[in-house]
């Protein structure tokens, strides 16, 4: 009898200590998503609850037609990047915590496909720049405005020639005026008596 009641006390001291560890360890990650994603990396980030003391994280992968996983332990930031993946691809990945009394349970799988490289270029957005395209529209606003200057250049030659050409017209026209005037006088008088008089002769 007293052999049975030892047994007993043995096994609730134990299943006391087995729930006491499980309520120590921590919960597993919640809203796992995947941002980033490329033809050969994807960028993995979680969230974990605020009661949790976590030391660090333990993030799996696999090939969706593979049963081995790759694990791969990251520090207490909430996100790691997955490298080396191939493209147009298939992967599950789960996240753990890591607490000092032990592991958590794996977070829910997430599914995704990795980009083909067409779809990479297809992907990039408007505001990610390339230092050539930077280089390239520099090239390009140069090339404008050296065009913008010459044309300016050009026009300002223009006028500066027709403002001498409108002068030297200006300054003939008095003198076209005095010829004038003089073929009119000289129209007017004979050839005889330039005064254009009589003289009359004397008795």
């Amino acid at each position: 009898m007293e052999h049975f009641s030892l047994s007993a006390v043995l096994l609730i001291l134990s299943c006391g200590s087995v729930c006491l560890v499980e309520a120590d360890s921590p919960t597993a990650p919640v809203n796992v998503t995947i941002k980033h994603l490329k033809a050969n990396s994807a960028e993995v980030s979680w969230d974990t609850l605020d009661a949790d003391i976590v030391i660090g994280f333990a993030i799996s992968q696999q090939k969706k037609d593979m049963l081995r996983f790759i694990q791969e332990v990251n520090t207490t930031t909430r996100s790691c990047t997955l490298w080396d993946l191939e493209q147009d691809t298939e992967y599950l990945v789960h996240v753990q915590s890591i607490s000092l009394s032990g592991t958590s349970p794996a977070s829910d799988p997430v599914l995704f496909r990795t980009l083909k490289e067409a779809e990479k270029q297809q992907s990039k957005s408007k505001d990610e720049v390339t230092m050539l395209e930077v280089g390239n529209s520099t090239q390009l606003r140069t090339g404008e405005v050296i065009i913008i200057v010459v044309v300016l250049i050009m026009w300002a030659g223009v006028i500066v020639l027709f403002c001498r050409q409108y002068d030297i017209i200006k300054d003939n026209e008095p003198n076209n005026n005095k010829d004038k005037a003089k073929n009119s006088e000289s129209e007017c008088s004979t050839p005889e008596h330039p005064t254009g008089g009589l003289l009359r002769s004397k008795v």
